[in-house]
């Protein structure tokens, strides 16, 4: 199996949900298995240092931005970290569970021309169990969700768009690319989709990766600043990609991933 990514995991107040993330993170690597970073958006909850200095593996990096930088700032300063390797872009509100990382990795060997690559969760838009496009609370048993994931034979089939709960970047899509569009997006929404458009239009392909599991709350760390989709957003992503409604629209329509859940939920 090739080298690892490295895990960037943006972190900004939620303390809670921080600690569940890292703490899962611990549970499902192997020592050495993966480089992990750890960004504090300069978090103006005062349990967030402590927290971290005490939830973080001693190995991983970790560090403090002296300002906010806001969700797109912070994950191009994890992705420019990570150097020349690929990377993990791991939300604080997510669940990692089983051999997500691994599952991953092959996904991406299999398919080399994946810009991206999304597993399931429960709440992730399109990529959503049970239901397409409805969020459900974080399963009581995240690791009944990835053995039943894990159980299934994988198709890694295309999806439109990667989600940015969790999700794995291909460092030479990033070079030819670029990183995230924070000029044009800010503080957050709707960069990830700017940078698959562009990664599409330059040839790449977006996977999901059908045999892992990672939940995600939604809305607990970065949310509190306020952040949430709106018609600005959309329309700063429109005003570059203006078919990129259209086709996730189409994607929704079709529901191409319905066999695909089908699986999982009867390996449940």
């Amino acid at each position: 199996m090739s080298i690892a990514p490295t895990i960037v995991v943006p972190v900004f107040n939620a303390p809670d949900e921080t600690r569940r993330c890292l703490s899962a993170l611990r549970r499902t690597l192997a020592p050495g298995q993966a480089d992990v970073i750890v960004i504090d958006d300069a978090s103006t909850d005062p349990a967030i240092p402590a927290l971290l200095a005490e939830a973080c593996d001693p190995a991983w990096h970790r560090e403090r931005q002296a300002r906010n930088l806001g969700f797109v700032g912070t994950v191009n300063r994890g992705m420019a970290l990570a150097g020349p390797a690929d990377v993990v872009l791991l939300n604080s509100d997510t669940v990692p569970a089983g051999d997500w990382l691994n599952a991953m990795r092959r996904c991406a060997e299999v398919c080399p021309d994946a810009a991206s690559i999304t597993p399931w969760t429960n709440n992730g838009e399109i990529v959503s169990l049970p239901e397409l496009c409805r969020a459900a609370p974080v399963p009581a048993d995240v690791e009944r969700w990835a053995r039943a994931c894990l159980a299934t034979r994988p198709a890694y089939p295309s999806l439109p768009t990667a989600v940015g709960f969790c999700m794995f970047l291909r460092r030479a899509c990033l070079d030819a690319v670029g990183d995230f569009d924070a000029r044009t997006f800010g503080k957050g929404y709707g960069e990830e989709n700017d940078w698959c458009m562009r990664a599409t239009a330059a040839g790449w392909t977006h996977r999901l990766c059908d045999d892992a599991f990672v939940a995600h709350q939604g809305q607990a760390s970065f949310g509190p600043l306020g952040l949430k989709p709106d018609e600005s957003a959309m329309q700063r992503l429109l005003g570059l990609h203006p078919d990129y409604l259209d086709r996730v629209m189409a994607f929704i329509r079709d529901d191409p991933l319905a066999p695909h859940r089908a699986r999982v939920l009867a390996a449940l």
